[in-house]
């Protein structure tokens, strides 16, 4: 095998892209900050009973794990940064009243998450801790739909759903008949909407409780506005017809229909508002409000994120939770090439007058090239559209 060769799903990053990724990390983490979010950096390996405490043993079978030499114990690298940041706020912080945290940095999955996907990905993203009521939900789909507008994403469709939805139609049957369901296997059925699978394997419930789940992979379709402005049935008038008026299933609809009919929308035209019921991902992960954003042209989600109030439970602090993340590289990509940024081409001199003015030059925000002797014909990605050249004993800026 060559030398050079990668693992599987495993890419470097050339400089144009790299520059394009370092360049909207850094506009979106100032846009965080400019709505109070403090940035965090936790560490790339932990222990593997903190990494994946509680809600978070939903990523082990994409965790690396290796065995640390100086402790014997089993170390995990992080596939996700969330219950991290979660463990921050809990264990280190310990901070009363709302916390608004922000994050960037790589994250390692043993398995690829999606078709194409790498298994490195630049994953960015915000928390807030300490509220739990829609106002935090609806700070963080407007944060979320910003940040795509940052990468000038102008279409996107976002897909709601609720976690709370399947365990309270689970909850009208008798646990004996509840025991006689494999949970892992339902909710894959359920993703996959796979209504064969789902109609074997919910035999054994109770007939509405067994209807009503039979009838989630079917409830999807645009809502709110999106609904009006295609002329179809909102989704959600559809689910409170097909589904059991539970109160937990009537509160979990409500807040679908609250966020849909914000009037944040009216800031972010090109979102596509729609629900689908049956996309419960990481369901031992959120307790509430979840959502996906899609762009065409792209087979995975460009950005996940929801409600996840007990992920604190397991560091000795149970808080209010709600966030989102998105994929750097993959979000970088979508963006439209950039014009290669003007430089100015410097020849290479000990003279100290040309050292001060390339000095100034860079101060003031300009890219100096210092042409090496023998290659100053060589192309680069900056491209050199002036050069410096001594005139008269000083040195000035000429166009190419």
């Amino acid at each position: 095998m060559p030398r050079w060769l990668l693992p599987e799903s495993i890419a470097d990053v050339l400089p144009a892209e790299a520059r394009a990724i370092e360049e909207l990390r850094r506009r979106l983490l100032d846009l965080y900050r400019s709505y109070g979010y403090e940035m965090v950096m936790p560490p790339l390996l932990e222990h593997l009973e903190s990494l994946l405490t509680g809600s978070a043993h939903d990523l082990e079978l994409r965790t690396f794990k290796l065995v640390d030499q100086l402790s014997g114990r089993t170390l995990g690298l992080r596939p996700d940064m969330t219950p991290q940041v979660a463990r921050i706020d809990a264990h280190l912080l310990n901070r009363q009243g709302v916390v608004r945290l922000c994050y960037c940095g790589p994250v390692l999955h043993a398995r690829a998450a999606g078709i194409f996907a790498t298994r490195e990905p630049l994953q960015i993203g915000a928390e807030i801790y300490g509220h739990a009521g829609p106002e935090a939900d609806l700070e963080m789909v407007d944060l979320m739909a910003t940040s795509l507008q940052q990468a000038g994403v102008r279409s996107v469709r976002l897909d709601l759903c609720h976690a709370a939805l399947v365990p309270a139609l689970l909850a009208m049957n008798t646990p004996e008949a509840v025991a006689r369901v494999d949970e892992a296997e339902l909710y894959q059925l359920l993703r996959h909407k796979d209504l064969p699978g789902l109609q074997r394997l919910v035999m054994p419930l109770a007939a509405e409780s067994r209807e009503a789940l039979l009838a989630l992979p079917r409830l999807y379709g645009a809502i709110g506005p999106s609904a009006a402005m295609s002329g179809g049935r909102d989704c959600l008038a559809r689910a409170r017809e097909d589904l059991p008026a539970l109160p937990a299933v009537t509160a979990a609809l409500d807040e679908l229909a609250r966020l849909a009919h914000s009037p944040l929308w009216l800031r972010h035209p090109g979102v596509e508002l729609s629900a689908d019921l049956a996309d419960l991902r990481g369901y031992r992960y959120h307790s509430g409000l979840t959502f996906s954003a899609y762009v065409e042209g792209m087979p995975n989600a460009v950005a996940r994120g929801g409600r996840y109030d007990d992920v604190g439970r397991a560091f000795g602090r149970t808080r209010a939770a709600t966030g989102f993340s998105l994929e750097l590289r993959e979000l970088a990509s979508l963006q439209r090439s950039a014009d290669l940024p003007g430089a100015v081409l410097a020849p290479w001199s000990d003279d100290a007058g040309l050292a001060q003015t390339v000095a100034d030059l860079r101060a003031s925000g300009e890219i100096v090239v210092r042409a090496l002797p023998g290659h100053e014909q060589e192309q680069q990605e900056f491209a050199c559209d002036r050069e410096l050249v001594c005139e008269g004993g000083v040195w000035r800026v000429r166009a190419l």
